[in-house]
C-alpha cells in the first residue's frame, strides 16, 4: 500500500471527491485505484472562512513500485509503514514475576505487555478499583471530603481517568507504539474513530469501562492486581555496580521479593519519592509549570475558531493551543485544554487545593477550560532533589487558605486579574469547579513572576482568540501538577542508573506527559524488563549447563 499525507479537501466535499483527489495526487486513472481507507482525518481551521478536512490515506494501486519511483521526491507519498506490533520475548521457564507499581496508563500498558509475553506480572496499586475510586472522588467534589488514598491522583486508571482523555502526543514514535495503544483501547471499548481522528479523545466515563476491560485481560493472561497495596519502601541490596533491587515493602509491613519493578506511580506519589530518595536512588529536579485554570463559554471558543461553522458536529467543540514568550523571560502556555468540560478538584493531600480539567466524550458542557501555566526551572526552587515538591505544596496550601479552608478554590475574574484587584463576585461565566469557589485575588497563591507573566500573556492570547480576555472569564487556582517535578534517571536499558532491576517509567518518573505518551513508555519499559529477564536466564548456571534456551520470536 501507499500512504498519502496532507491530502486537503474543502469542508463540504462530497463522497466522490476523496477518491478523485487521491487519483489526482498520484497522477493515476480511477481504474488504477483498487482500494483505499482513511488512516487519519483532521481539519485545518486556520482560515475559518475556508475550513478544510485533511486526510492521511492508505491506497492500494496498480504497479505500486513504479508509482513510488515516479513520486520519489514527494515526502507525502511513501510506502505504508508496517505498524503491526511484535513482542520482543517470551517469559523463560521459572522466571520470577515482575512487579508493576501503579495502575495508571503507563502501569496498565506495562502490565498488559508483560502479561502477553507470559511474565504474569503483579500490579500494585495504592488506591481502589476504578468504580470505588470514582465514588471517593465525588466525595471531595460534592461534600468536600478528601480520601488521601483514593482520589483524582490515586487509584485504578491513574490521574488520566479524570481528564479529557486525550490520546495524542508529540513524542517521537518510530516503532508506532502509539498506534498499538489506540488499538488496545479500542479492544477495551473505546470508539473505533480514535484510530482515524487527528486528535482522538475518549472522556472520563468511557475511560472507566476501558480500565476495567484492560484489568480483565491482564488477569486472564495470568497477571495479578493487588489494590490497597501502598508501597512505602524499596528493598535494595549491594553497593556500587552491584547495587540492585531485591523487592518492595508495603505500608502494612508485607515484603514482596522481586528482580524487576516497573516504577510508574504517577506525578503525585510524593511519599514514595521521599522514600526512594532516602534509599539513594538517583533522583534529580526537573522543570515543570504552575498557573491557573481559565474558563470561557464554549460557544465563544467555537465562534473564534470555526466562525460560521461553529456548532457543526463534524468539527465538535473547538480547542486551542496557545504559547507566549514574555518580557520577563517566562513562557506562558495553555495546558490540557478541555473543550466542553469542567474544572475539577485534584488534590491528594489534606489542606491543599489543586485544579485540573476534565470532560466527557461528548464535550457538551457549557464551558471550555484550560490551564494557563508558566514554565519554571530548578533555579526557581533551589534545594535537594525533592525541592520541587516543597514548592508545589507551598502554593497548594496558600490556595487552600485563599479558598476559605474548605477545599473551595480561589478564583478571579479576568478583568479584575488584569487590573490587579480582588474579585468580589462573578459575572456571566459560572465556574464549574466543585466543591465551590471563593472570589479573591490569585496573587495570594501564585508566585509573583507567574502573576506578572500571565497578566502579560492574556492580551496576546486575545489577539489569537478574540474574547479570550473576556472580563467575566474565570481563573481558578492553582494548577501545580502539570508534570512531575522530579526525574528518576534511567539509562539506555531503561533501568535506574544506580539500581539494577528498578525501571522508572511514565509521568511520575519524569518520562511522559499525558495518557498516550505514558502508555507508550509503559510498553517500552515492559520490553526492557523482558529482555533483562532473558539476559539473566541466559547467564544463569542452569542455562550454561545446557538447559533449553528460551525461545524469542523473530522481530
Amino acid at each position: 500500500m501507499i500512504r498519502i499525507t496532507e491530502l486537503a479537501l474543502p469542508f463540504e466535499h462530497g463522497e466522490a471527491a476523496l477518491p478523485e483527489a487521491i487519483c489526482a495526487r498520484l497522477g493515476i486513472a480511477r481504474a488504477a485505484l483498487a482500494d483505499f481507507h482513511v488512516f487519519r482525518r483532521g481539519h485545518d481551521a486556520r482560515n475559518k472562512r475556508a475550513i478544510r478536512l485533511v486526510y492521511t490515506i492508505d491506497a492500494v494501486v496498480a504497479d505500486e513500485a513504479a508509482l513510488l519511483r515516479r513520486h520519489a521526491a514527494d515526502p507525502h507519498i511513501l510506502p505504508t509503514p508496517d505498524m503491526r506490533y511484535r513482542h520482543v520475548a517470551r517469559a523463560p521457564e521459572g522466571a520470577r514475576r515482575p512487579l508493576v507499581l501503579g495502575a495508571g496508563p503507563c502501569g496498565l500498558l506495562a502490565a498488559l505487555t508483560l502479561a502477553e509475553m507470559g511474565f504474569r506480572p503483579i500490579l500494585l496499586e495504592r488506591g481502589r478499583v476504578v468504580r470505588e475510586r470514582t465514588r471517593d472522588t465525588w466525595g471531595l467534589w460534592r461534600r468536600g471530603v478528601l480520601d488521601p488514598g483514593s482520589n483524582v491522583q490515586f487509584g485504578e486508571g491513574g490521574a488520566g481517568t479524570f481528564s479529557d482523555g486525550k490520546l495524542y502526543s508529540g513524542i517521537k514514535d518510530p516503532a508506532h507504539l502509539g498506534r498499538r495503544v489506540l488499538e488496545i483501547f479500542v479492544r477495551a471499548g473505546a470508539p473505533e474513530e480514535i484510530l482515524t481522528a487527528a486528535k482522538p479523545h475518549v472522556g472520563t466515563f468511557r475511560l472507566v469501562t476501558m480500565v476495567e476491560a484492560i484489568r480483565a485481560e491482564i488477569e486472564a493472561l495470568g497477571g495479578e492486581y493487588r489494590f490497597g497495596a501502598h508501597v512505602t519502601d524499596l528493598r535494595i541490596e549491594g553497593q556500587g555496580e552491584g547495587r540492585r533491587l531485591a523487592g518492595v515493602t508495603l505500608a502494612d509491613g508485607t515484603e514482596i521479593e522481586a528482580d524487576a519493578l516497573v516504577l510508574a506511580p504517577g506525578h503525585s506519589a510524593r511519599d514514595l519519592f521521599a522514600a526512594i530518595a532516602e534509599r539513594g536512588v538517583h533522583i534529580e529536579r526537573k522543570p515543570f509549570s504552575i498557573g491557573v485554570r481559565i474558563e470561557h463559554p464554549q460557544s465563544l471558543i467555537d465562534r473564534a475558531r470555526f466562525g460560521d461553522h461553529a456548532g457543526d458536529k463534524r468539527l465538535g467543540a473547538a480547542d486551542y493551543k496557545l504559547v507566549y514568550h514574555g518580557a520577563n523571560g517566562r513562557s506562558v502556555y495553555s495546558f490540557c485544554m478541555c473543550p466542553g468540560g469542567s474544572v475539577v478538584a485534584a488534590t491528594s493531600e489534606p489542606g491543599r487545593v489543586v485544579t485540573n480539567g476534565m470532560s466527557q466524550y461528548s464535550r457538551a458542557e457549557r464551558n471550555a477550560n484550560a490551564g494557563i501555566v508558566v514554565g519554571i526551572t530548578p533555579a526557581d526552587y533551589p534545594g535537594g532533589p525533592l525541592a520541587g515538591i516543597d514548592f508545589q505544596r507551598h502554593w497548594e496550601s496558600l490556595a487552600f487558605k485563599a479558598g476559605g479552608g474548605t477545599y473551595a478554590a480561589p478564583c478571579q475574574r479576568v478583568e479584575d486579574f488584569l487590573a490587579a484587584r480582588p474579585s468580589r463576585g462573578l459575572g456571566i461565566v459560572l465556574p464549574s469547579y466543585k466543591p465551590g469557589v471563593t472570589p479573591t485575588d490569585l496573587a495570594h497563591c501564585l508566585p509573583g513572576f507567574a502573576i506578572e507573566a500571565i497578566r502579560e500573556a492574556l492580551p496576546h492570547f486575545a489577539r489569537r482568540i478574540p474574547g479570550f480576555d473576556l472580563p467575566d472569564a474565570v481563573m481558578t487556582g492553582v494548577e501545580t501538577r502539570t508534570s512531575s517535578p522530579i526525574r528518576i534517571r534511567r539509562g539506555e536499558d531503561f533501568q535506574s542508573v544506580n539500581t539494577r532491576g528498578l525501571f522508572p517509567a511514565g509521568e511520575g518518573a519524569g518520562y511522559a506527559g499525558g495518557i498516550l505518551s505514558a502508555a507508550v513508555d509503559g510498553i517500552r519499559v515492559a520490553e526492557a524488563v523482558a529482555l533483562a529477564c532473558l539476559r539473566r536466564a541466559e547467564a544463569s548456571p542452569l542455562h550454561s549447563a545446557g538447559a533449553e534456551r528460551p525461545q524469542t520470536p523473530s522481530l
